[in-house]
C-alpha cells in the first residue's frame, strides 16, 4: 500500500453539532437519521444523524432562563481545554437547534405536544432560535446531551472539513420529521440492521456514521449507551488517510499506521475503499468482532 506524495491545502476546519437521539424497541436501541437533499454540497443522498454547523448566536445563551445546566458544567464534560465554555455551550446548543430545525424533535422543558407545534411554526416562520426561545420562555434540556465523540474532517478531503462534537440523548416525545430543504426522509434504525442496508446498498453512509452504527450496535439499551456516555470523556477521531489505486483507506487510532497509537473505538481500525462502499478487511462481521482487524495483511 502506497502513501501519496502530494499533499492538498487544507481547507478550513467548521465547527459543527451532530446529536445522535435514541428511543428503545424490543429489539434494541433505535437511532434517528435523516437522508440529505440530493443536490447537498456535503453527503448528497447519505443517511446521517441530525446536526450541523455552529452559529455565533449558539454561544449567546448563558443563563437559566434557558439552559438546565451550567456552562461550566457542561464545558467539563467536553474535556476541551482550549475553548471557552461560551463555545462549549454553543456546541451543544447548535446540536439541539440543528436537530430541531431538520427533525421537528426539540429537547426542552414542559414542551408538551401542542406546544412543540407552535414553536415549529414559529421556526417555520422564520423567528431565529434564540428569539423562539425567549418569547416561548423555553429552557433547553442540554444536560440530557452526553458527549460520545469528536471527529474531524481529514486534510485531503475533497469537500467541507467539519470539527464535529457528536452527543448522545434519549430522544423526547414527538414525531420526528423531514424539512424537505436539507433533510428528505426522517428512519428510525437500529444500528446493526442499518449497517446491513449499508452492505446491501439501500443505504448510502459515510464513514463516521458507519463507525459509530457499529459502536452502539454493541449496546441493547438506550440506558447503555448513555451510561458508557457519562463514564468517558468523548473519543477524538482523526482518520489517517492512505491513497492507493484502489482508493482511500481510512485509519483510525489504534491502527499500525494512525499516529495514536490506543484504540478510541470498537469495531475496525480500517475501512478499505471497495466499489461504491467502505468495508473492514474481514467482510460485514468485521464490523462486529470483538476487537476488530487491527491491521491489512
Amino acid at each position: 500500500m502506497t502513501r501519496t506524495d502530494s499533499k492538498p491545502t487544507p481547507t478550513t476546519l467548521r465547527a459543527a453539532s451532530t446529536l445522535i437521539l435514541l428511543r428503545d424497541s424490543e429489539e434494541g436501541p433505535q437511532v434517528l437519521m435523516l437522508k440529505r437533499h440530493g443536490l447537498s454540497d456535503v453527503l448528497a443522498g447519505a443517511f446521517v444523524f441530525p446536526g450541523g454547523k455552529l452559529d455565533a448566536s449558539d454561544a449567546e445563551l448563558k443563563d437559566t432562563t434557558h439552559l438546565d445546566e451550567s456552562p461550566q458544567a457542561l464545558h467539563l464534560r467536553l474535556g476541551e481545554n482550549d475553548i471557552d465554555a461560551a463555545t462549549a455551550v454553543g456546541l451543544y446548543v447548535a446540536a439541539l437547534r440543528e436537530t430541531f430545525e431538520e427533525s421537528g424533535l426539540l429537547l426542552a422543558e414542559d414542551l408538551a405536544a401542542e406546544r412543540a407545534e407552535e414553536a415549529l411554526a414559529r421556526q417555520a416562520s422564520g423567528m431565529p432560535f434564540n428569539a423562539l426561545l425567549a418569547e416561548m420562555r423555553l429552557r433547553l434540556r442540554v444536560g440530557a446531551l452526553a458527549p460520545w465523540s469528536r471527529w474531524v474532517t481529514p486534510p485531503d478531503s475533497p469537500n467541507k472539513r467539519f470539527d464535529t462534537r457528536f452527543f448522545v440523548a434519549r430522544a423526547p416525545d414527538g414525531l420526528a420529521r423531514h424539512d424537505e430543504r436539507e433533510t428528505t426522509e426522517a428512519r428510525w434504525v437500529k444500528p446493526r440492521p442499518a449497517l446491513q442496508s449499508y452492505w446491501d446498498g439501500e443505504l448510502t453512509l459515510a464513514p463516521p456514521q458507519i463507525m459509530t452504527l457499529a459502536h452502539l450496535a454493541r449496546h441493547t439499551t438506550v440506558d447503555s449507551v448513555l451510561s458508557e456516555a457519562r463514564g468517558r470523556l468523548p473519543v477524538l477521531i482523526q482518520p489517517h488517510v492512505i491513497r492507493d489505486p484502489e482508493g482511500r483507506t481510512m485509519c483510525y487510532p489504534g491502527d499500525e499506521l494512525h499516529p495514536v497509537r490506543e484504540r478510541a473505538m470498537p469495531g475496525p481500525l480500517r475501512l478499505f475503499t471497495r466499489g461504491q462502499r467502505y468495508e473492514p478487511q474481514d467482510g460485514f462481521e468485521g464490523f462486529f468482532s470483538p476487537a476488530g482487524n487491527t491491521h491489512a495483511h
